[in-house]
């Protein structure tokens, strides 16, 4: 199996970074089980007091490789199957939520669908100013599968921006309140590490103890049981058949992922609300 997630400490910072950067680090199965075990590693290196998630390439990540299955595929209407892939996708995005030590993740070109989730499921984000966020999922007939982004942003953008797919850039995302930090892209390494190393100045214990604060607040509050709920919802989407994703289906086979791409986002060109 090829090493699509690497894991090492720098100046008390545990560095997780996705090596997939010619699939513009799309999660597919692999990189998914990898990406776990890397964050649970940091999480109990003594070494590391903050974790910091970054990727290689242009992309932070597009989030979940589409496969182009066909509509005739038995398996690709099996809630069963359904259901282990959403909740394995559940526990890697609530992966950085449930570490004891703070994690940021560091985003540069697009931070799509899952991607967005783990973004916003790390404790803080620091974007480049060419980062663009979103869940576009839908406008093929998918949404989620970790539903927390009208806990971040609240509900009537996260209604706008789930229900459309639409993309918001880094300063929006930073007046929406989904990320902390926005810079030069060229600075994202440098100015992320920085960040990291400020943080980890602060006691571990501090960190520990002020993170199981906030998480427990929120989850009093509702937020995993809501996620987990939602998964439970979408597994008839997955499952089920509409005529969008048939057709998108097909014509993923018939003409690949990047036509099929344009093919569905030009139907939404003609209106344009902005």
């Amino acid at each position: 199996m090829s090493t699509l997630v690497t894991y090492h400490c720098e100046d008390k910072v545990g560095v997780v970074t996705l090596r997939r950067p010619d699939k513009l680090n799309a999660i597919n199965a692999a990189l998914k089980e990898q990406l776990i075990a890397a964050l649970e590693g940091a999480d109990t290196d003594d070494e590391a007091s903050v974790v910091l998630l970054e990727a290689e390439g242009r992309a932070f990540s597009v989030g979940f490789d589409i496969v182009g299955a066909s509509s005739d595929d038995a398996s690709a209407h099996d809630p069963f199957r359904w259901e282990s892939i959403l909740r394995n996708s559940m526990r890697m995005a609530l992966a950085p939520w449930s570490m004891n030590k703070p994690v940021i993740a560091a985003v540069q070109g697009y931070a799509l669908g899952g991607a967005c989730e783990l973004a916003m499921m790390c404790d803080l984000t620091i974007a480049a100013d060419d980062a663009k966020f979103g869940e576009p999922e839908v406008k093929f007939s998918h949404v989620g599968p970790v539903m927390v982004m009208p806990w971040m942003i609240g509900l009537k953008r996260a209604r706008e921006l789930v229900f459309f797919g639409d993309l918001i850039d880094a300063k929006t995302a930073l007046d929406y309140g989904m990320v902390n930090k926005v810079v030069p892209a060229a600075e994202l390494p440098a100015k992320a590490r920085m960040y990291a190393q400020r943080l980890a100045l602060v006691s571990p214990e501090a960190l520990r103890w002020a993170k199981r604060s906030i998480n427990r607040g929120a989850e009093v509050a509702g937020i995993r049981t809501a996620i987990e709920a939602g998964v439970d919802s979408y597994i008839s989407l997955y499952a089920g058949r509409t005529k969008v994703n048939d057709e998108f289906a097909e014509r993923v086979q018939k003409d690949g992922l990047k036509a099929a791409l344009a093919w569905r986002e030009d139907q939404f060109k003609a209106f344009d609300f902005t």
